[in-house]
């Protein structure tokens, strides 16, 4: 627990010096409210920009309900309550932890030394509690990036506390992949060896072998910006896609391959055009309309496809992904932005613009 009462002091000097600038990715400026570049969301039924919730990818009203809860009252009961009934396998429960630690990690960030006590609470009162451990564990996980430079002792030891806290997880609930995901993002940050990496991904995949969200914490650690290369990320992309089963949106992830690595591509338009980006997007295409409606990454890959989309001015296809994700925008790519809001709006206004200027409206919009 005294890694909790370190962040505490670490963010209350982060709070002295002043916020992090973080870098952006989109590459394309950002239209202001009201300005005649700026096209009206109510036309098309969309979210005004300052009520987009960045929270999350898509809806989930139970979480909601329960972050709400847990946020006024500072009792952690509800979020330990909607875990223990959330599946060990699936998706929504990584993506629950991920919110829950992602709320305590911002709390704490904007109120220094109080925000997130109820996490603390949760692991003092309950430190038996599976979901409270795995939560902690990507907590820590979380505050490592925000509040430190990558390679810095205070970045290794909240990553090693993370570790020990996976450990601890895993043994509260044997058979759950999340505390091995979690560990995917701690071995990236502390530079596990490909394997090391190698014997944390077989327990995750002995337990969810088509978890998107696992695999999308993989493909992070094989990008040549941290311990792999472009052709180990295209490789470990396409090699899941192919063996991914009808309606899985693994098929989606040479997509998710070709975006890690944009800084090192000419970002013109004839890049979007060719012939490795138009077959990873006709694949994502393909894993969406193949996937359950309710299959909770979903969004995820709409999210991102929008950008794709957008650049490669394919207007009415990314009008068609505006109109099932519009309204949350907790996902990539803008959730790397320092205004997510603000970048999904610019991209939203440039799809409408384009849409109308080859002949759409809200009339021929499909819903």
């Amino acid at each position: 627990m005294e890694i909790l009462w370190f962040l505490i002091a670490l963010c209350m000097l982060t709070a002295v010096i002043g916020p992090l600038v973080l870098r952006r990715r989109s590459g394309i400026r950002q239209v202001a409210p009201g300005s005649p570049d700026a096209a009206d969301p109510d036309t098309y039924g969309f979210v005004r920009q300052e009520e987009l919730d960045i929270r999350l990818p898509g809806p989930d009203q139970d979480l909601l309900d329960v972050l709400e809860v847990v946020q006024r009252t500072q009792d952690w009961r509800a979020a330990s309550q909607l875990l223990a009934g959330t599946p060990k396998e699936g998706e929504v429960r990584w993506q629950r932890v991920q919110a829950f630690a992602g709320a305590a990690s911002v709390e704490l960030q904007q109120q220094p030394g109080v925000g997130g006590a109820w996490l603390r609470a949760w692991r003092l009162d309950s430190p038996k509690d599976a979901g409270g451990a795995q939560v902690h564990a990507e907590f820590l996980v979380q505050q490592a990036w925000r509040s430190s430079t990558a390679g810095t002792d205070d970045f290794r030891i909240i990553l090693e506390e993370a570790r020990t806290v996976c450990g601890e997880a895993a043994l509260l609930s044997p058979g759950d992949p999340v505390p091995y995901i979690v560990e995917l993002a701690v071995g990236r940050g502390l530079g596990y060896s490909h394997e090391q990496f190698d014997q944390v991904w077989a327990k995750v995949i002995d337990r969810a072998p088509e978890h998107m969200g696992a695999h999308l914490a993989a493909l992070h650690y094989w990008c040549e910006k941290w311990h792999g290369s472009r052709e180990d990320a295209d490789h470990f992309a396409t090699t899941a896609a192919a063996r991914a089963p009808q309606g899985s949106l693994l098929a989606a992830l040479p997509l998710f391959a070709v975006y890690e690595h944009l800084p090192e591509v000419n970002l013109v338009q004839s890049f979007y055009r060719s012939e490795v980006v138009n077959k990873a997007m006709e694949g994502a295409l393909f894993a969406v309309h193949a996937a359950r409606p309710d299959d909770p990454m979903l969004a995820h890959v709409r999210h991102l496809l929008v950008l794709f989309l957008v650049r490669s001015e394919r207007w009415a296809e990314a009008m068609n992904q505006l109109v099932h994700v519009d309204g949350h925008i907790g996902a990539l790519p803008w959730t790397l932005s320092g205004d997510p809001a603000a970048d999904y709006t610019v991209y939203r206004n440039l799809a409408v613009a384009g849409y109308e200027a080859n002949g759409g409206s809200p009339a021929t919009l499909p819903h």
